[in-house]
């Protein structure tokens, strides 16, 4: 994640204490746990490739407290609840508590449609830290990327009830083709219902997501993208309104930006670059890992085809730390093993070589080059 507030402004945010942390220590990842493959909606872009049921021997109650034990004893700090749709789990409020009893903080990825009021304010007692919801457009935009009419509506009604208990929510934009040029609309929404934060995120080539590779947005898109992005925060701020926002899952975004400031601040851009550099660039394997709703451990969300082990039969902490599969010990320590224009770039210290599983989904080799990084070869230095 890369937060253009902080940059802008330098203001303290929430995440800032496992963000810019480059060696993580004691510390174990932020697990993302795909709890369930059922959900309500049809995403064209769901990288789980949720289905209406859940998924063929999900977790029970007390596997999954097993669970939250082991990353309670391995030093988890945070537990995002995924999935499918989390809030489809009957036992989903039962285990967020468990968690937070245990020290690990709860956290929910949700498509927002099913927050009534009554479940806002059972998130907020619940001690769940943050609920991002998804929005990827407006109305008819975000409807048929969902695949269910009303989408929308519901989940910007799921939103403003997290509002008004004071249940710390954002909005969660996934951008492609379908959805760019609504992007100045959302920041009006964002500023207009009073959402204090707000991710957009690079498309992944997992899931259904892989079907929309001619969907994701060009070279000059992007730039163009994380400019407006970049206008449209320092705006906000400059007005007072305080939000987090931030990019996710293209670290190229680390560079353009610096590079961006560079130009135009040069006293500004010594501190920019520490700031980067504490992020450590992309962390997949090493501060950030999945769990789907079987158990099984995965390097990151987005790469279901590796699988480390199965929290059933292993605790998480033990399939974390096993290096012998070669993956695995390659993500924690990949540059020398980066090919074509990655392998080349002056940016590793700030990037970590960008998006693993994007480049594998691409091209068959998770080290390849990461074919979404929109930098010229001027810019990363060949």
């Amino acid at each position: 994640m890369l937060s253009i507030s902080k940059i802008l402004s330098g203001q303290k945010e929430g995440g800032d204490h496992l963000r810019y942390v480059r060696g993580r220590g004691a510390v174990g990842p932020v697990v993302v746990w795909n709890s369930t493959q059922a959900c309500n909606l049809k995403c064209a872009h769901c990288y789980a490739n949720a289905t209406a049921e859940p998924g063929t021997g999900e977790m029970t109650t007390a596997e999954a407290r097993k669970f939250i034990d082991d990353l309670a004893d391995f030093s988890v700090p945070v537990l995002l609840f995924s999935g499918g749709e989390p809030l489809l789990r009957p036992d989903f409020f039962e285990l967020a508590q468990y968690a937070r009893e245990k020290g690990v903080r709860p956290v929910v990825s949700t498509n927002g449609t099913l927050i009534t009021r009554e479940k806002a304010w059972a998130l907020k007692e619940t001690g769940v830290g943050y609920v991002g919801v998804s929005l990827d457009g407006l109305k008819e935009t975000n409807d048929r990327l969902r695949g269910y009419k009303g989408a929308f509506e519901a989940a910007l009604e799921g939103i403003r009830n997290c509002v008004a208990v004071g249940q710390r929510v954002g909005l969660r934009f996934t951008l492609t083709k379908y959805n760019f040029r609504e992007l100045g609309a959302i920041f009006d929404l964002i500023e207009a219902e009073g959402i204090n934060r707000a991710c957009f995120y690079h498309l992944v080539y997992t899931g259904r997501g892989s079907r929309l590779v001619d969907y994701d947005l060009s070279a000059e898109e992007k730039r163009a993208t994380i400019d407006l992005i970049w206008r449209r925060t320092a705006d906000l701020l400059a007005r007072g309104h305080r939000k987090e926002i931030l990019t996710v899952d293209n670290h190229a975004d680390a560079v353009y930006i610096y590079l961006k400031v560079k130009e135009s601040d040069p006293a500004r851009a010594e501190a920019v670059l520490s700031l980067l550099l504490a992020t450590g660039g992309n962390r997949s394997g090493i501060a950030i890992g999945a769990v789907d709703w079987q158990g099984n451990v995965h390097p990151d969300q987005f790469t279901p085809w590796h699988t480390l082990g199965n929290v059933r039969e292993r605790s998480f902490g033990d399939i974390w730390t096993d290096i012998s599969n070669p993956l695995m010990a390659g993500l924690k320590n990949r540059c020398g093993l980066l090919k074509g224009r990655c392998a080349s770039c002056r940016w590793l210290d700030v990037c970590n070589g960008n998006f693993r599983a994007r480049a594998e989904a691409a091209t068959g080799d998770p080290w390849a080059s990461d074919p979404a990084c929109y930098l010229t070869d001027q810019e990363i230095g060949i």
